[in-house]
């Protein structure tokens, strides 16, 4: 195209009023909803049900409900009732509209904002049931006062009729009902697992609260989960170590709380024999993902106690260092829950906490609190500093094993890995890497890349169970080494993603039992060691055809058996044409051609991301495939074998 200054010129003098949009009302949660939800994937379709949830839940945090139930029926209809106080129906001075039309129809409204109908609360920005009606094909509320029934419905976020009166009750509470629009989602099927984790969380929170959560989608009886936990956090980290049957050191839940006026506390911990932790917190019993000043708070209290108790204790020599952070940490199941007023969150979607005073609460009592256990404790203390001693010694020598790779990595002619063949773009917004099994199929995969944007490592036998080994074990080893330097990001602490080398790392494995392991590993080890890229969407998982059909010059490729047989009718009707299919065993079984046509092209390809929605479910998945006790990783393979066997592309 010529470039036109005068053209250029016209286009910015009729630039005017004209060009201002106002949206009107909740337009623009419609127009932008990534930025009320996060996302119109998984992720943000679930939230829809944690914002209705999360208004209960204030409603029990407020001391009005104790029983909260959610219900999945057919069509993905989900309903969420409560016994609370109902959203209450009198007119709204400022609109003119009935309060609970205010409440589903206006942004930034709702009773959180210090009117006194809350004390603390996760729902501060007066979003979240307007959010869910806007992006709702249809959204239906009922409330009761203990005098009457009241009904309204919406569509779209606009109100179809006036709240109106349908009977009367002694009942009190709300009822809520939406359908989730498929103009705005990209699939609008739940997840029974994902809603039943996030709110057996509320009834751990929430001790004593009785949450009901079923499913009746499929015909025959519902499934349904009664979640009531009278124990609290302390219960939430028992049922972590169970579900994941980690091996505890000590067999007391340490738990302490504490109350202010800055607001409340509390903390349940425990150690267990594994080199990872999980440490989830909460603030106004919203999960914050990305942590916040409540969890750096406990880490820093949790750091300087064990530091103080090993060197007055002389379990710390006077030539030791001090313990650091990850030293600490190491084998760690902590939940941290703090609730306070005007909490400032990050975001809609509340993954971090900001609120600077409440670091200052959480550090003080856990360092007073857990000071306090190890002098009345010193045979759980011990042990527990014995932990953090064998985690430094550890990280000592990784230090040392990574500064020798460097030096090694330094006095070579090229510090990329020698079977890397890399891309020729450096960008890494476009470039991809193939990680390969086998030299076989990276023959075939370097034959039919792209080599503009495509970059193959081939990888050969099998690697390090990271589950099971520290960091020093994985600095030098010869499978794992390579990864880490042709990524270029680095590992544990010393990763950064800024530095990462390619957009997508896609895992290309056998479509068997092999391959499968060599997935998993690769995962194990990407959730470890570089956790941060798993969390940005970067890994992928390439999906090889299973079968080649082949009429004449019809060629089709199928993913799973249920596709090979739609093509098998498709290609041979009558069951007398000459149709020949081939199974592949492996990708090496594919030419360059083939592989690029079925597996790397952009086109035609299927890739799988992997995400992370929820860090303790990973970590316990992990810790059950890929740890030492056979029993869970059978129960698992168990239950979840006819979800593999039912999958479909």
């Amino acid at each position: 195209m010529e470039h036109n200054p005068e053209l250029e010129q016209n286009n910015l003098d009729h630039y005017d009023e004209s060009d201002i949009q106002v949206l009107e009302g909740l337009e623009a949660v419609r127009k932008r909803p990534g930025m009320y939800i996060g996302s119109t994937g998984p992720r943000g379709l679930h939230h829809l049900v944690y914002e209705i949830v999360d208004n209960a839940i204030d409603e029990a945090l407020a001391g009005y409900c104790d029983k909260i139930e959610a219900k999945i029926c057919p069509g993905d209809i989900v309903v969420v009732s409560d016994n609370g106080r109902g959203i209450p129906v009198g007119i709204q001075q400022q609109t003119g509209l009935p309060a609970v039309t205010v409440v589903f129809t206006v942004l930034h409204a709702g009773g959180k904002f210090g009117g006194g109908g809350y004390n603390y609360s996760g729902g501060l920005h007066g979003v979240g049931a307007s959010v869910v009606n806007a992006l709702s094909e249809w959204l239906e509320v009922e409330v009761c006062d203990g005098k009457h029934r009241y009904y309204q419905r919406f569509e779209r976020g606009t109100q179809v009729d006036d709240l109106a009166i349908t009977g009367e009750t002694t009942d009190v509470g709300t009822k809520i009902a939406f359908k989730p629009d498929p103009e705005i989602f990209e699939e609008t099927v739940f997840d029974y697992q994902i809603l039943l984790n996030r709110l057996r969380e509320q009834a751990f929170l929430n001790a004593g609260i009785n949450i009901i959560i079923s499913d009746e989608r499929e015909s025959g009886d519902p499934i349904v989960t009664q979640l009531k936990y009278d124990g609290g956090i302390v219960s939430f980290v028992d049922h972590l170590h169970k579900k994941s049957q980690k091996t505890v050191l000590h067999e007391d839940i340490i738990h302490f709380s504490s109350k202010t006026d800055k607001g409340d506390a509390e903390v349940a911990l425990q150690y267990n024999d594994s080199y990872n932790s999980v440490m989830l917190s909460f603030a106004n019993n919203i999960h914050t993902a990305d942590g916040g000043t409540h969890e750096t708070g406990f880490k820093a209290a949790m750091t300087r106690v064990l530091n103080d108790y090993a060197r007055k204790n002389n379990l710390l020599k006077e030539k030791d260092d001090n313990f650091k952070g990850e030293d600490v940490q190491e084998g760690l199941t902590a939940i941290i829950s703090v609730k306070l007023q005007n909490a400032q969150f990050e975001g809609q979607t509340k993954g971090k906490l900001g609120n600077t005073e409440i670091r200052t609460l959480v550090e003080s009592m856990t360092y007073d609190k857990m000071s306090t256990y190890f002098e009345e404790n010193p045979a759980t203390a011990k042990i527990i500093i014995e932990k953090a001693l064998s985690a430094s010694r550890a990280r000592e020598a990784a230090k040392k094993a990574r500064d020798m790779t460097r030096r090694k990595s330094a006095l070579e002619s090229s510090s990329l890995p020698g079977k890397l063949a890399d891309c020729i773009n450096k960008d890494n917004v476009t470039t991809e890497i193939y990680i390969v099994e086998g030299d076989s199929a990276g023959g075939s995969a370097k034959g039919g890349r792209d080599r503009t944007f495509q970059a193959i490592l081939p990888l050969w036998g099998k690697m390090l169970n990271v589950e099971k080994s520290r960091l020093d074990r994985v600095y030098g080893n010869d499978k794992l080494m390579p990864v880490i330097t042709a990524l270029g990001c680095g590992m544990g602490d010393d990763f950064d993603l800024t530095k990462l080398r390619y957009g997508k790392v896609i895992i290309m494995a056998d479509a068997d039992v092999d391959g499968s392991h060599i997935r998993t590993l690769l995962l194990t080890f990407f959730f470890r060691f570089m956790k941060p890229l798993v969390e940005a969407g970067h890994i992928y998982i390439a999906q090889p055809p299973l079968y080649r059909l082949i009429k004449g010059k019809q060629i089709r490729y199928a993913y799973t058996d249920r596709e090979r047989d739609r093509y098998m009718a498709e290609l041979n009707p009558d069951g007398n044409s000459k149709l020949e299919i081939q199974r592949y065993k492996g990708l090496g079984e594919m030419d360059s051609e083939q592989l690029w046509d079925t597996t790397m092209n952009p086109e035609n390809r299927i890739i799988l991301q992997v995400t992370l929605s929820d860090a303790a479910a990973a970590d316990e998945i992990f810790t059950i495939l890929m740890g030492d006790k056979v029993q869970p990783r059978r129960e698992f393979i168990e239950q979840n074998a006819d979800k593999v066997r039912n999958l479909d592309v």
